[in-house]
């Protein structure tokens, strides 16, 4: 079921998610079908529940999104439950992000290359993998709403400076996504 999607200012977004319980197979399956159709009419490359109003610990991504520019990203999907990123990369780099959260803005962030994430997938089994590149950036993006983190607040002070009028326009409606998204 589509399902609006909360926007900066939302309590639900700066919260820690809970972890899903693994034995509710049934409202797993659920909550990951809302995320998935909500990311499909919002036309973004990821997800988290908490942006659907649901504090649990469980994220989308789909690279076809961006395939145009990151061709290895064609076909690449992953549903992620209950993750850790049990390793980081000493390299960093800085790529451009933007959130359904937070329409029409965009910062340069800086996150490490290559992680190794372990999470259970779709159908509940534990998976170690590591992932590099975008594959990466859009994976620690959505993992950072489960710890009620925002891209915006890893931004350059000067940059969250230059975009908090923005932000404040958002908490007070003034923005207008071409989804359905909600505020509180």
């Amino acid at each position: 079921m589509i399902k609006p999607i909360y926007l900066y200012g939302a309590d639900v977004l700066r919260k820690t998610a809970e972890p899903a319980d693994l034995s509710d197979k049934e409202g797993i399956a659920a909550l990951v079908q809302d995320l998935k159709d909500t990311l499909k009419v919002a036309d973004g490359c990821g997800l988290a529940a908490p942006q659907i109003g649901v504090s649990k610990r469980v994220v989308i991504v789909d690279g076809d999104v961006v395939s145009d520019v990151y061709d290895y990203l064609k076909g690449f999907r992953r549903t992620i439950i209950n993750p850790e990123i049990i390793e980081e990369s000493e390299e960093k780099v800085t790529y451009s992000e933007g959130c359904l959260s937070i329409p029409g803005i965009y910062c340069d962030i800086v996150r490490p290359k290559v992680i190794t994430v372990k999470y259970y997938d779709e159908d509940l089994k534990e998976v170690t993998e590591t992932f590099d590149n975008f594959a990466s950036r859009m994976i620690q993006h959505e993992l950072s709403h489960l710890d009620g983190d925002l891209f915006t607040d890893h931004a350059a002070p000067i940059r969250r400076k230059m975009i908090s009028s923005k932000l404040q326009g958002i908490v007070k409606g003034k923005v207008h996504p071409h989804y359905n998204s909600k505020l509180k």
